[in-house]
Formats: structure tokens, C-alpha cells, sequence
């Protein structure tokens, strides 16, 4: 059994699983369905607690259960959370994001996300599952810019089948590897703190660009704008 104290319990993948005792796996799955489903959790390191679920379940009975019922329930809890997010974008997403033109919840990263995904496609649905933040929003996204229900639900399906299950069986391989898993054991902490901050570096890069921008853009208005001059007033024609 791995034993490990982590520098932020709230935030170790271990702690909290080990802290949920019995109820360990609907912990692990509601952390997963808030990441993507309640635009909560965004700063949590989603991979790395599918990572530390999968090693757990190799090297203790953690869970109870076979590796199998670990990685469908954690795909099955991404799944119906990226369901909730398209259901909220396409319901409150417009109301929300419209009132703020700057931040986080802007219509700017609404825009960029769905240029994203005219890049991409529909595949897109399922590379956001592997990248931070992007997992996190990309839902609430695809169901703002009206992102065909069906189509979304077939690709939400995929990615949250190869991200969710794919990513905590490669964990639980990991675990036949005894000094990979001893690394990932003992340096947690640094796994963890690197994720956060790479989580944060593109999530601030954004928010303070488009503050930049938001300031910028009144002061180019009234650049812009031509000057109102008074017009003289006229004289009556003497007669």
C-alpha cells in the first residue's frame, strides 16, 4: 500500500482517496463529473487523480473493486459531467458569459473555443479531454455555440472513454513497474504542483491578455471616433 503525506491534502490525489475511505470511487467520480460538468474544479489536476486512482487500485483493495469497474465508473462520471456541461452552455451559457466581455467567462473564449473547434471538428471533443482547463470549459463551449447535440454526445462518449478509462489503466500499468510507481509514490507532491501550474500559466495568459485588450479597446473608440464640432448657428437673411 502506498503510504503519503502530501504537502496540500485538500489537493493530494492519495490523501483524498484514502480520506474517503469506503467511498473512494463516487469521491474520485464526482470530482470528475465537477471538472467537467459544474465549470468547478478546473484547478484540480484531473490526470493525476486518474493517474494515483489507477496505481491504487494495482497495489491495494483502495476501491474494492476490479480495475475494470474503476475505469468505466471514473468514464462514465466524465461522460455524464461533459453531458451536464453542453446542457448548461446551451441553456445559461449565452445569460453568463454575454455580461462579461473580459475574464474567464467571456464570449471571447467562447469564440476561441469554437474556433477551435471549426479547426478541429468534432475531434476536438475528444483532445480536450486530455488538455486542462480546455476539458473543463470545452462543454460548456460546444453547447454556447449550439454544437450538434448528437454529434457531441458520440465524441463526449469517446474522449471520455479514452481519457477517463485510458488514463487510469495506464495508472494502474504503471503499478507492474515498481520503480515508476515508487517515483510517482514519492514525488506526488511535485507531479501535483507542476500540474497546477501549468494549469495556470494558459488560464492567466488569457484572462490578462483580454484585460489588456478590454482596456485597449475604449481608448481606440474614441481615437476612432471623429471629433462632434458644434455647427454655427445660421442667420436669418436680411430682407
Amino acid at each position: 500500500m502506498i503510504h503519503h503525506a502530501g504537502l496540500i491534502p485538500w489537493l493530494d490525489p492519495t490523501a483524498i482517496i484514502h480520506s474517503a475511505g469506503p467511498w473512494a470511487l463516487l469521491v474520485v467520480c464526482g470530482i470528475i463529473f465537477a471538472e467537467t460538468g459544474l465549470l468547478i474544479g478546473f484547478l484540480f489536476p484531473g490526470d493525476t487523480l486518474l493517474i494515483i486512482s489507477g496505481l491504487l487500485t494495482h497495489t491495494s483493495l483502495v476501491f474494492g473493486v476490479d480495475i475494470w469497474w474503476v475505469a468505466l465508473a471514473i468514464a462514465f462520471a466524465a461522460f455524464v459531467g461533459g453531458e451536464v456541461g453542453y446542457l448548461i452552455g446551451h441553456k445559461a451559457g449565452p445569460k453568463v458569459f454575454e455580461r462579461k466581455e473580459s475574464g474567464l467567462f467571456s464570449m471571447e473564449n467562447v469564440r476561441r473555443t469554437n474556433r477551435f473547434f471549426e479547426r478541429f471538428g468534432a475531434l476536438a471533443i475528444i483532445v480536450a479531454r486530455f488538455v486542462p482547463i480546455v476539458r473543463t470549459f470545452a462543454p460548456v463551449a460546444a453547447g454556447v455555440g449550439h454544437m450538434s447535440y448528437r454529434k457531441y454526445s458520440l465524441y463526449n462518449a469517446i474522449g471520455a472513454l479514452l481519457w477517463g478509462a485510458g488514463v487510469t489503466y495506464f495508472g494502474y500499468l504503471i503499478g507492474y513497474i515498481p520503480p515508476v510507481a515508487d517515483f510517482v509514490a514519492k514525488y506526488i507532491d511535485v507531479i501535483l504542483i507542476g500540474a497546477v501550474v501549468i494549469t495556470l500559466i494558459p488560464t492567466l495568459f488569457h484572462y490578462f491578455r483580454s484585460l489588456r485588450k478590454a482596456k485597449r479597446q475604449p481608448d481606440a473608440e474614441a481615437v476612432a471616433a471623429p471629433p462632434v464640432v458644434d455647427e454655427p448657428a445660421r442667420t436669418r437673411p436680411e430682407a
